[in-house]
């Protein structure tokens, strides 16, 4: 079995993927997490995620730019070597930023943002994207479809909004688990819920 009870051998067969959406949502440095949180500070675990070892924090924070702000943004753990907040692209607009659609860590030239927490605050220079859509897949996962790391496929979503994304990274490690990954946005473009399989187009 895989994410959300999807069998393995079923969804290889048919080339489909399960869906998840993710949300705006912070990464933060060790030296930022103790800026805004306090010396020595220590995410608190709220919930797994699909991803083996990732987990949603209890802790948020809010991003402060020129032309407004917004509450409530989610910290993922574990912390990581640099800091990136990963936001919708209706979020951009309204804040005032460029909509910057990056790979995860890819944070050069991207706008930066004011990170207020509790404690204290952090502007930084770059590290504002809208993630790019992307499947995980385990090594032996991906040996079962047929593709490899950086391989790029479309993948279609059917309903009453059909939707095919193209351009869709696939990444490879050992330590992934099968899934794509979507934000809200585009979730919500196309009507689908977490777990739904959608169509890899080879």
């Amino acid at each position: 079995m895989t994410a959300y009870g999807h069998d393995l051998n079923k969804l290889v067969e048919e080339n489909k993927v399960p869906v998840s959406g993710s949300n705006r949502h912070a990464h933060l440095s060790t030296t930022d997490l103790e800026i805004l949180f306090g010396a020595g500070y220590q995410l608190t675990k709220l919930k797994d995620l699909s991803q083996p070892g990732q987990f949603a924090a209890k802790e948020c924070v809010k991003i402060v730019t020129e032309k407004g702000e917004k509450d409530s943004i989610r910290i993922l753990g574990p912390v990581r070597s640099k800091t990136q907040i990963e936001l919708l692209a209706s979020d951009c607009h309204s804040l005032g930023l460029p909509v910057c659609v990056r790979d995860s860590g890819d944070i050069t030239s991207t706008p930066g943002v004011e990170i207020v927490g509790p404690r204290g605050k952090v502007k930084i220079k770059e590290g504002v994207i809208a993630a790019a859509r992307h499947i995980h897949m385990h090594t032996k996962e991906a040996t079962a479809f047929g593709y490899k790391d950086k391989d790029r496929v479309s993948v279609r979503m059917d309903g009453p909004r059909s939707v095919t994304f193209h351009n869709v990274l696939i990444r490879v490690h050992d330590e992934y688990a099968l899934d794509m990954h979507i934000d809200l946005d585009e979730m919500n473009a196309c009507e689908v819920k977490n777990g739904y399989a959608a169509q890899i187009i080879r």
